[in-house]
């Protein structure tokens, strides 16, 4: 017999599997048949009570008022609000994830710095976001959970609009040199620095991942610069992948009392052995672990269940 935790999972799953039922019939920003399979059949391999389950199967933000809740990568989002698929300067990529949602200060964010872009960067192509409720994604991210993180391409904003099948099938282009020792010259330029010193001002950044080959690129070229400043480097943090875009994590917006912040970066610019450390083989070839149990909705902070459960946004 079940007791009132197994009820509120087993109604979780059923609201969630109800909501994806309830979509509308197929269309041209649907996922693509090969996203779809391999995500449907991730979803069959989870118990019904599996976060990445119930979170990637609601495909409607909850009614409320917006509230980030728990961590970044342990938590979700009640009251989000989408990013519009189009802006003055900016596209939304792969539409057909529904994943451009977000906290009304993670949209803010992205349409302050559309609108304030640096010479040579003509418009952003946003990738990945969050879900409607947040929380773990079937495929994809750790993070991104409680509607404060954001993917940007490194590829320029072409001059002429991306179809919605442009959007879908545009692969991004990598900046990093084959090798993975530094970036490739080919492609990189200064407007990359332009762009990421931009983002790594902006007021409210908690954070921003590159690949540790551009994180090398952005110090020696601020080496090369006598006496500039060199504080901004601090939050340009390096991480696997990230060779095609980077990554935006905003501080918990004040007043959201629910939200959990990360450490601050350590101090200096990161630029030292910290740096160096991931071009050596133990960082290129970590070890595997055993397989990680996927997360429950009993071990999110215990409001989540409650944006799983709540009626969507009208």
């Amino acid at each position: 017999m079940l007791g009132g935790g197994g009820r509120t999972i087993l109604a979780l799953a059923g609201l969630a599997l109800g909501i994806a039922a309830a979509a509308s019939p197929a269309r041209a920003q649907d996922v693509a048949a090969s996203e779809a399979a391999r995500r449907a059949a991730l979803i069959a391999a989870l118990p019904a009570d599996a976060a990445k389950r119930v979170f990637g199967l609601v495909a409607e933000p909850s009614a409320g008022s917006p509230r980030s809740i728990g961590s970044y990568a342990k938590g979700c989002i009640g009251g989000a609000v989408p990013l519009p698929q189009e802006g003055p300067n900016w596209q939304v990529m792969r539409p057909a994830r529904n994943r451009a949602w977000g906290h009304p200060a993670l949209i803010a964010a992205i349409e302050h710095l559309a609108a304030g872009l640096p010479e040579g960067w003509p418009g952003l192509l946003i990738g990945d976001m969050g879900q409607p409720r947040g929380g773990p994604m079937v495929t994809g991210h750790a993070s991104h959970q409680i509607g404060l993180d954001a993917d940007i391409w490194l590829t320029p904003m072409p001059a002429g609009r991306l179809s919605l099948a442009e959007r879908e099938n545009l692969p991004a282009g990598s900046v990093v040199a084959a090798d993975g020792n530094d970036v490739d010259r080919a492609a990189w330029g200064p407007r990359y620095h332009r762009l990421i010193e931009t983002v790594a001002r902006l007021p409210d950044l908690a954070r921003m991942f590159v690949n540790p080959a551009i994180k090398r690129a952005l110090c020696r070229e601020t080496a090369n610069s006598p006496g500039a400043d060199r504080d901004w480097l601090r939050k340009v943090r390096p991480w696997w992948g990230h060779d095609d875009h980077f990554h935006m994590r905003l501080t918990c917006p004040q007043g959201q009392t629910l939200c959990e912040n990360q450490d601050p970066p350590p101090p200096g610019d990161g630029c030292g052995k910290d740096l160096d450390w991931w071009f050596t083989e133990e960082a290129r070839h970590p070890k595997p672990g055993p397989p990680e149990k996927p997360l429950l909705v009993s071990q999110l902070p215990p409001e989540c269940a409650a944006v799983a459960l709540a009626p969507p946004a009208q």
